[in-house]
Protein backbone atom coordinates (compact mmCIF):
# COMPACT_ATOMS: atom_id res chain seq x y z
CA UNK A 1 0.00 0.00 0.00
CA UNK A 2 1.36 3.69 -0.58
CA UNK A 3 0.47 6.50 0.60
CA UNK A 4 1.57 10.23 0.75
CA UNK A 5 1.54 12.89 3.54
CA UNK A 6 1.25 16.68 2.31
CA UNK A 7 3.11 18.54 5.60
CA UNK A 8 6.27 17.03 7.14
CA UNK A 9 6.00 18.91 10.20
CA UNK A 10 4.82 17.29 14.36
CA UNK A 11 1.74 15.36 12.52
CA UNK A 12 2.93 14.72 9.25
CA UNK A 13 6.29 13.51 10.34
CA UNK A 14 5.83 11.46 13.25
CA UNK A 15 2.40 9.82 11.31
CA UNK A 16 4.26 8.53 8.26
CA UNK A 17 7.17 7.80 10.27
CA UNK A 18 4.39 5.08 12.08
CA UNK A 19 2.62 4.60 8.60
CA UNK A 20 5.99 3.56 7.64
CA UNK A 21 6.89 1.31 10.21
CA UNK A 22 3.43 -0.33 9.61
CA UNK A 23 5.00 -1.48 6.48
CA UNK A 24 3.73 1.13 3.88
CA UNK A 25 4.84 3.17 1.61
CA UNK A 26 4.98 6.32 2.93
CA UNK A 27 5.87 9.67 0.83
CA UNK A 28 5.95 12.84 2.76
CA UNK A 29 5.90 15.96 1.19
CA UNK A 30 8.02 19.12 2.85
CA UNK A 31 7.33 22.22 1.15
CA UNK A 32 10.08 23.97 3.08
CA UNK A 33 13.25 22.91 1.14
CA UNK A 34 15.47 23.28 4.14
CA UNK A 35 13.43 20.91 6.10
CA UNK A 36 13.22 18.93 3.56
CA UNK A 37 17.83 18.88 3.08
CA UNK A 38 17.94 17.83 7.07
CA UNK A 39 15.13 15.58 6.59
CA UNK A 40 16.84 13.99 3.63
CA UNK A 41 20.41 14.08 5.42
CA UNK A 42 18.44 12.54 8.84
CA UNK A 43 18.29 15.04 10.91
CA UNK A 44 14.68 15.53 13.04
CA UNK A 45 13.73 19.58 12.98
CA UNK A 46 11.74 18.63 15.99
CA UNK A 47 12.24 17.22 19.38
CA UNK A 48 10.29 14.24 19.99
CA UNK A 49 11.62 10.91 21.71
CA UNK A 50 12.48 7.97 19.77
CA UNK A 51 11.24 10.01 16.14
CA UNK A 52 15.04 10.14 14.73
CA UNK A 53 15.76 6.68 14.79
CA UNK A 54 12.11 5.22 13.65
CA UNK A 55 12.89 8.21 10.59
CA UNK A 56 16.04 6.35 10.34
CA UNK A 57 15.38 2.96 10.14
CA UNK A 58 12.22 3.45 7.54
CA UNK A 59 13.94 5.80 5.65
CA UNK A 60 16.73 2.53 5.53
CA UNK A 61 14.08 0.29 4.49
CA UNK A 62 12.60 1.93 1.50
CA UNK A 63 9.24 2.68 3.24
CA UNK A 64 10.06 6.47 3.93
CA UNK A 65 10.81 9.05 1.21
CA UNK A 66 10.67 12.83 1.31
CA UNK A 67 10.40 13.39 -2.49
CA UNK A 68 11.03 16.83 -4.29
CA UNK A 69 7.91 17.46 -5.74
CA UNK A 70 4.10 17.05 -5.42
CA UNK A 71 3.54 15.01 -8.31
CA UNK A 72 6.34 12.48 -7.27
CA UNK A 73 4.81 12.26 -3.98
CA UNK A 74 1.15 11.30 -4.90
CA UNK A 75 2.45 9.73 -7.38
CA UNK A 76 0.31 5.99 -7.30
CA UNK A 77 -1.23 6.79 -3.75
CA UNK A 78 -4.38 5.31 -2.06
CA UNK A 79 -4.38 8.14 -0.12
CA UNK A 80 -3.61 11.60 0.51
CA UNK A 81 -3.08 13.03 3.97
CA UNK A 82 -3.56 16.51 4.74
CA UNK A 83 -0.89 17.70 7.84
CA UNK A 84 -0.70 21.11 7.19
CA UNK A 85 -0.81 24.05 10.04
CA UNK A 86 -3.98 25.23 11.12
CA UNK A 87 -3.16 28.37 13.18
CA UNK A 88 -5.38 30.39 15.36
CA UNK A 89 -6.84 32.94 12.68
CA UNK A 90 -5.79 36.73 13.67
CA UNK A 91 -8.39 38.06 14.85
CA UNK A 92 -11.00 35.85 15.32
CA UNK A 93 -9.72 32.67 16.76
CA UNK A 94 -10.97 31.06 13.75
CA UNK A 95 -8.33 27.88 12.49
CA UNK A 96 -6.86 29.32 9.76
CA UNK A 97 -7.32 26.92 6.68
CA UNK A 98 -5.32 28.48 3.78
CA UNK A 99 -2.52 25.77 4.04
CA UNK A 100 -5.20 23.16 4.15
CA UNK A 101 -7.16 24.19 1.20
CA UNK A 102 -4.06 25.26 -1.11
CA UNK A 103 -2.55 21.77 -0.45
CA UNK A 104 -6.07 20.30 -1.35
CA UNK A 105 -5.96 21.97 -4.65
CA UNK A 106 -2.32 21.51 -5.33
CA UNK A 107 -2.63 17.79 -5.13
CA UNK A 108 -6.24 17.82 -7.08
CA UNK A 109 -4.20 19.59 -10.01
CA UNK A 110 -1.46 16.93 -10.22
CA UNK A 111 -3.38 14.28 -9.49
CA UNK A 112 -3.91 11.76 -11.84
CA UNK A 113 -6.11 9.02 -10.60
CA UNK A 114 -8.71 8.36 -8.21
CA UNK A 115 -7.67 8.94 -4.44
CA UNK A 116 -9.22 9.22 -1.25
CA UNK A 117 -7.63 12.82 0.22
CA UNK A 118 -8.12 12.76 4.19
CA UNK A 119 -7.36 15.74 6.63
CA UNK A 120 -5.03 14.81 9.52
CA UNK A 121 -5.00 18.18 10.38
CA UNK A 122 -7.57 19.76 13.05
CA UNK A 123 -9.99 21.15 10.96
CA UNK A 124 -13.49 23.03 11.83
CA UNK A 125 -16.49 21.08 11.38
CA UNK A 126 -17.30 21.19 7.07
CA UNK A 127 -14.00 20.96 6.39
CA UNK A 128 -13.74 17.98 4.81
CA UNK A 129 -17.19 18.49 2.96
CA UNK A 130 -15.97 21.72 1.54
CA UNK A 131 -12.78 19.33 0.48
CA UNK A 132 -15.08 17.08 -1.31
CA UNK A 133 -17.17 20.01 -3.28
CA UNK A 134 -13.48 21.39 -4.94
CA UNK A 135 -12.79 17.68 -5.69
CA UNK A 136 -15.92 18.14 -7.46
CA UNK A 137 -15.28 21.34 -8.87
CA UNK A 138 -11.85 21.01 -9.96
CA UNK A 139 -11.50 17.44 -10.74
CA UNK A 140 -14.83 15.68 -11.99
CA UNK A 141 -13.09 13.21 -14.21
CA UNK A 142 -11.65 11.46 -10.88
CA UNK A 143 -13.78 9.85 -8.49
CA UNK A 144 -11.61 11.45 -5.44
CA UNK A 145 -13.15 10.63 -2.16
CA UNK A 146 -12.47 12.88 1.28
CA UNK A 147 -12.17 11.30 4.99
CA UNK A 148 -11.34 13.00 8.10
CA UNK A 149 -8.86 11.00 10.44
CA UNK A 150 -7.60 13.17 13.29
CA UNK A 151 -4.51 12.63 15.38
CA UNK A 152 -4.87 12.12 19.01
CA UNK A 153 -0.64 12.92 19.77
CA UNK A 154 0.71 13.85 23.05
CA UNK A 155 3.79 15.89 22.54
CA UNK A 156 6.50 13.28 24.13
CA UNK A 157 4.78 10.06 23.47
CA UNK A 158 3.45 10.90 19.76
CA UNK A 159 4.57 7.52 18.71
CA UNK A 160 3.71 5.11 21.80
CA UNK A 161 0.11 7.29 20.80
CA UNK A 162 0.16 6.37 17.63
CA UNK A 163 1.15 2.89 17.59
CA UNK A 164 -0.69 2.10 20.88
CA UNK A 165 -3.84 4.44 20.53
CA UNK A 166 -6.54 4.29 22.62
CA UNK A 167 -8.83 4.66 19.59
CA UNK A 168 -9.12 5.92 16.05
CA UNK A 169 -11.40 8.01 14.26
CA UNK A 170 -12.38 8.00 10.61
CA UNK A 171 -14.74 10.23 9.19
CA UNK A 172 -16.01 8.41 6.11
CA UNK A 173 -18.99 8.38 3.93
CA UNK A 174 -18.01 5.94 0.64
CA UNK A 175 -17.01 2.60 0.28
CA UNK A 176 -14.06 3.62 -0.70
CA UNK A 177 -12.47 5.74 1.71
CA UNK A 178 -13.93 3.30 4.57
CA UNK A 179 -12.25 0.59 2.47
CA UNK A 180 -8.74 2.32 2.48
CA UNK A 181 -8.34 3.55 5.92
CA UNK A 182 -9.50 0.07 7.05
CA UNK A 183 -6.50 -1.48 5.12
CA UNK A 184 -4.24 0.96 6.33
CA UNK A 185 -4.86 0.72 10.22
CA UNK A 186 -5.23 -2.88 9.96
CA UNK A 187 -1.79 -3.81 12.04
CA UNK A 188 -3.77 -2.34 14.92
CA UNK A 189 -6.04 -5.13 14.88
CA UNK A 190 -3.84 -7.04 16.52
CA UNK A 191 -4.10 -5.35 19.65
CA UNK A 192 -7.65 -4.95 19.23
CA UNK A 193 -8.13 -1.03 18.93
CA UNK A 194 -11.25 0.12 18.66
CA UNK A 195 -11.39 1.77 15.34
CA UNK A 196 -14.57 3.91 14.79
CA UNK A 197 -15.95 5.05 11.74
CA UNK A 198 -18.27 7.93 11.59
CA UNK A 199 -19.72 10.80 9.62
CA UNK A 200 -17.44 13.06 8.16
CA UNK A 201 -18.50 16.17 10.75
CA UNK A 202 -18.49 13.85 13.85
CA UNK A 203 -14.99 13.04 13.27
CA UNK A 204 -14.12 16.67 12.62
CA UNK A 205 -15.89 17.52 16.23
CA UNK A 206 -14.52 14.58 18.14
CA UNK A 207 -11.38 15.79 18.04
CA UNK A 208 -12.19 19.03 19.32
CA UNK A 209 -14.28 17.93 21.97
CA UNK A 210 -11.77 15.71 23.15
CA UNK A 211 -9.27 18.32 23.18
CA UNK A 212 -12.24 20.85 25.15
CA UNK A 213 -12.81 18.15 27.43
CA UNK A 214 -9.52 17.24 28.60
CA UNK A 215 -8.71 21.19 28.73
CA UNK A 216 -11.84 21.48 30.93
CA UNK A 217 -10.17 18.92 33.26
CA UNK A 218 -7.49 21.00 33.33
CA UNK A 219 -8.64 24.07 34.22
CA UNK A 220 -11.24 22.32 36.89
CA UNK A 221 -8.13 21.10 38.90
CA UNK A 222 -6.36 24.75 38.94
CA UNK A 223 -9.59 26.29 40.10
CA UNK A 224 -9.61 23.65 42.93
CA UNK A 225 -5.83 24.58 43.66
CA UNK A 226 -6.49 28.56 43.91
CA UNK A 227 -9.56 26.83 46.42
CA UNK A 228 -7.15 24.59 48.34
CA UNK A 229 -5.29 27.90 48.79
CA UNK A 230 -7.67 29.91 50.84
CA UNK A 231 -9.04 26.61 53.16
CA UNK A 232 -5.75 24.59 53.42
CA UNK A 233 -6.29 21.88 51.78
CA UNK A 234 -4.26 19.79 49.39
CA UNK A 235 -4.77 19.76 45.87
CA UNK A 236 -2.70 16.87 45.44
CA UNK A 237 -5.63 14.90 47.48
CA UNK A 238 -8.25 16.39 45.89
CA UNK A 239 -6.62 15.14 42.38
CA UNK A 240 -6.85 11.49 43.97
CA UNK A 241 -9.92 11.77 45.68
CA UNK A 242 -11.78 12.56 42.48
CA UNK A 243 -9.61 10.65 40.02
CA UNK A 244 -9.77 7.45 41.91
CA UNK A 245 -13.38 7.45 40.05
CA UNK A 246 -14.25 5.32 37.48
CA UNK A 247 -16.68 7.83 35.66
CA UNK A 248 -13.91 10.83 36.26
CA UNK A 249 -10.65 8.85 36.00
CA UNK A 250 -6.70 10.53 37.20
CA UNK A 251 -5.77 11.49 33.69
CA UNK A 252 -5.08 15.58 33.42
CA UNK A 253 -5.93 16.37 37.11
CA UNK A 254 -2.66 18.16 37.66
CA UNK A 255 -2.59 21.66 38.70
CA UNK A 256 0.03 24.00 37.57
CA UNK A 257 0.68 27.34 36.11
CA UNK A 258 -2.27 26.59 32.76
CA UNK A 259 -2.14 24.66 29.92
CA UNK A 260 -0.61 25.62 26.79
CA UNK A 261 1.35 23.87 23.51
CA UNK A 262 0.07 23.83 20.18
CA UNK A 263 -3.11 22.31 20.90
CA UNK A 264 -5.27 22.80 23.42
CA UNK A 265 -4.78 26.86 23.21
CA UNK A 266 -6.23 26.74 19.72
CA UNK A 267 -8.36 24.22 19.75
CA UNK A 268 -10.16 25.27 22.60
CA UNK A 269 -10.49 28.98 20.89
CA UNK A 270 -11.36 27.43 17.59
CA UNK A 271 -14.11 25.31 19.61
CA UNK A 272 -15.91 28.29 20.68
CA UNK A 273 -15.73 29.68 17.87
CA UNK A 274 -17.18 27.10 15.75
CA UNK A 275 -20.08 26.83 18.66
CA UNK A 276 -20.91 30.61 18.41
CA UNK A 277 -21.62 30.52 14.63
CA UNK A 278 -23.75 27.73 15.11
CA UNK A 279 -25.98 28.85 17.31
CA UNK A 280 -25.12 26.59 19.66
CA UNK A 281 -22.54 28.72 22.27
CA UNK A 282 -20.07 26.71 24.79
CA UNK A 283 -20.08 28.64 27.94
CA UNK A 284 -18.20 26.13 29.50
CA UNK A 285 -15.50 26.21 26.91
CA UNK A 286 -16.36 29.86 26.89
CA UNK A 287 -15.06 30.07 30.72
CA UNK A 288 -11.43 27.47 30.40
CA UNK A 289 -10.15 30.08 27.67
CA UNK A 290 -10.60 32.65 30.11
CA UNK A 291 -9.47 31.52 33.07
CA UNK A 292 -6.52 29.59 31.73
CA UNK A 293 -5.37 32.93 29.71
CA UNK A 294 -5.84 34.63 33.06
CA UNK A 295 -4.08 31.52 35.25
CA UNK A 296 -1.19 32.01 32.69
CA UNK A 297 -0.78 35.93 32.95
CA UNK A 298 -1.55 36.21 36.84
CA UNK A 299 2.00 33.55 37.53
CA UNK A 300 4.31 35.96 37.65
CA UNK A 301 2.81 37.97 40.41
CA UNK A 302 2.07 34.92 42.37
CA UNK A 303 6.31 34.60 42.06
CA UNK A 304 6.57 38.45 43.24
CA UNK A 305 4.09 37.59 46.05
CA UNK A 306 6.43 34.65 47.15
CA UNK A 307 9.24 36.87 46.87
CA UNK A 308 8.12 39.84 49.39
CA UNK A 309 6.23 41.76 46.95
CA UNK A 310 9.26 42.87 45.22
CA UNK A 311 11.43 41.67 42.21
CA UNK A 312 13.15 44.43 41.24
CA UNK A 313 17.02 43.71 41.41
CA UNK A 314 16.52 40.21 41.96
CA UNK A 315 17.76 37.26 40.24
CA UNK A 316 15.40 34.40 39.56
CA UNK A 317 15.96 31.16 38.08
CA UNK A 318 13.22 29.75 36.08
CA UNK A 319 13.73 25.82 35.28
CA UNK A 320 11.68 24.53 32.05
CA UNK A 321 10.69 26.52 29.30
CA UNK A 322 8.74 24.39 26.70
CA UNK A 323 5.33 23.79 27.73
CA UNK A 324 5.75 20.11 28.71
CA UNK A 325 8.60 17.83 28.82
CA UNK A 326 10.18 15.85 26.26
CA UNK A 327 9.40 18.63 23.64
CA UNK A 328 11.18 21.86 22.66
CA UNK A 329 7.55 23.44 22.27
CA UNK A 330 6.88 26.59 23.23
CA UNK A 331 3.94 27.47 21.52
CA UNK A 332 1.77 28.99 23.95
CA UNK A 333 3.34 28.11 26.78
CA UNK A 334 3.06 29.17 30.72
CA UNK A 335 6.78 30.04 30.82
CA UNK A 336 6.30 33.03 28.39
CA UNK A 337 3.83 36.01 30.22
CA UNK A 338 5.52 34.53 33.55
CA UNK A 339 8.92 35.20 32.38
CA UNK A 340 7.94 38.54 30.51
CA UNK A 341 5.60 39.31 33.60
CA UNK A 342 9.24 38.83 35.42
CA UNK A 343 11.46 41.03 33.48
CA UNK A 344 8.67 44.05 33.09
CA UNK A 345 9.02 43.83 37.17
CA UNK A 346 12.72 44.95 37.40
CA UNK A 347 13.77 40.93 37.65
CA UNK A 348 16.68 39.25 36.18
CA UNK A 349 16.08 36.38 35.04
CA UNK A 350 18.27 33.22 34.25
CA UNK A 351 16.25 30.50 32.54
CA UNK A 352 17.28 27.07 31.15
CA UNK A 353 15.11 23.99 29.47
CA UNK A 354 16.59 20.95 28.54
CA UNK A 355 15.42 21.07 25.02
CA UNK A 356 13.73 24.27 23.70
CA UNK A 357 16.65 26.92 24.52
CA UNK A 358 17.41 27.61 20.61
CA UNK A 359 13.21 27.82 20.39
CA UNK A 360 13.46 30.35 23.66
CA UNK A 361 16.19 33.06 21.79
CA UNK A 362 13.29 34.02 19.65
CA UNK A 363 10.42 34.04 21.99
CA UNK A 364 11.93 35.25 25.15
CA UNK A 365 13.24 39.39 25.88
CA UNK A 366 16.68 40.14 25.05
CA UNK A 367 17.08 40.62 28.98
CA UNK A 368 16.94 37.02 29.75
CA UNK A 369 20.07 35.23 29.87
CA UNK A 370 19.63 31.65 28.63
CA UNK A 371 22.40 29.63 30.30
CA UNK A 372 23.97 26.13 29.59
CA UNK A 373 22.52 24.19 32.16
CA UNK A 374 20.47 24.05 35.44
CA UNK A 375 23.26 24.68 37.32
CA UNK A 376 23.77 27.95 35.86
CA UNK A 377 20.91 28.98 36.03
CA UNK A 378 20.63 28.50 39.79
CA UNK A 379 24.31 30.04 41.01
CA UNK A 380 23.29 32.80 42.83
CA UNK A 381 19.58 33.48 42.61
CA UNK A 382 17.29 34.97 44.87
CA UNK A 383 14.29 32.68 43.91
CA UNK A 384 13.89 29.48 41.95
CA UNK A 385 10.51 29.17 39.91
CA UNK A 386 10.05 25.58 38.22
CA UNK A 387 8.04 25.71 35.34
CA UNK A 388 8.42 22.45 33.72
CA UNK A 389 8.67 19.52 34.96
CA UNK A 390 11.55 17.74 33.50
CA UNK A 391 13.26 14.27 35.10
CA UNK A 392 16.34 16.30 35.63
CA UNK A 393 14.64 18.73 37.89
CA UNK A 394 12.88 16.64 39.72
CA UNK A 395 16.39 15.36 41.01
CA UNK A 396 17.84 17.95 42.30
CA UNK A 397 18.58 17.81 45.86
CA UNK A 398 17.52 20.66 48.62
CA UNK A 399 21.46 20.33 49.49
CA UNK A 400 22.79 20.98 46.18
CA UNK A 401 20.11 24.13 45.34
CA UNK A 402 21.67 25.74 48.65
CA UNK A 403 25.09 25.33 47.54
CA UNK A 404 24.23 27.28 44.07
CA UNK A 405 21.09 29.57 44.71
CA UNK A 406 21.44 32.97 47.36
CA UNK A 407 18.15 33.66 48.19
CA UNK A 408 16.06 30.79 49.89
CA UNK A 409 12.80 31.34 47.54
CA UNK A 410 11.40 28.27 45.44
CA UNK A 411 8.16 28.45 43.91
CA UNK A 412 7.04 25.25 42.18
CA UNK A 413 4.88 25.99 39.76
CA UNK A 414 4.18 22.06 38.78
CA UNK A 415 4.33 20.32 42.51
CA UNK A 416 7.25 18.32 41.69
CA UNK A 417 9.72 19.23 44.91
CA UNK A 418 8.99 17.07 48.06
CA UNK A 419 7.88 20.38 50.12
CA UNK A 420 9.01 19.57 53.75
CA UNK A 421 12.31 18.56 52.57
CA UNK A 422 12.37 21.86 51.61
CA UNK A 423 11.60 23.59 54.18
CA UNK A 424 13.59 20.88 56.63
CA UNK A 425 16.62 22.50 54.23
CA UNK A 426 15.79 26.32 55.15
CA UNK A 427 13.97 26.66 51.72
CA UNK A 428 10.55 29.07 51.60
CA UNK A 429 8.36 26.75 49.13
CA UNK A 430 5.43 27.75 47.73
CA UNK A 431 3.40 25.30 45.58
CA UNK A 432 0.20 25.12 43.78
CA UNK A 433 -2.73 24.06 46.06
CA UNK A 434 -0.48 22.87 48.53
CA UNK A 435 -0.90 24.29 52.35
CA UNK A 436 1.88 26.85 53.55
CA UNK A 437 2.47 25.15 56.59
Amino acid sequence: MRIAIIGGGYVGLVSGACFAEFGVAVAVVEADAAKREMLLHGQIPIYEPGLDKLVADNVAAGRLTFPATLAEGIAGAEAVFIAVGTPTRRGDGHADLTYVFAAVEQVLRELDHPVVIVTKSTVPVGTGRKILQMARELRPDLGVEVASNPEFLREGSAIGDFMRPDRVVVGAESDMARDVLRRLYRPLNLIETPILFTGIESAELIKYAANGFLAMKITFINEMADLCEKVGADVNDIAKGIGLDGRIGRKFLHAGPGFGGSCFPKDTLALMRIAEEAGAPSRLIQSVVAVNDARKEAMAARVVAACGGDVRGKTIAVLGLAFKPETDDMREAPSLPLVRGLVSRGARVQAFDPEAMNTAKALLPEEVALTPDAATALTGADALVLVTEWNEFRALAPARLKELMRGDVVVDLRNAFDPQALRDAGFAYTGIGRPNI
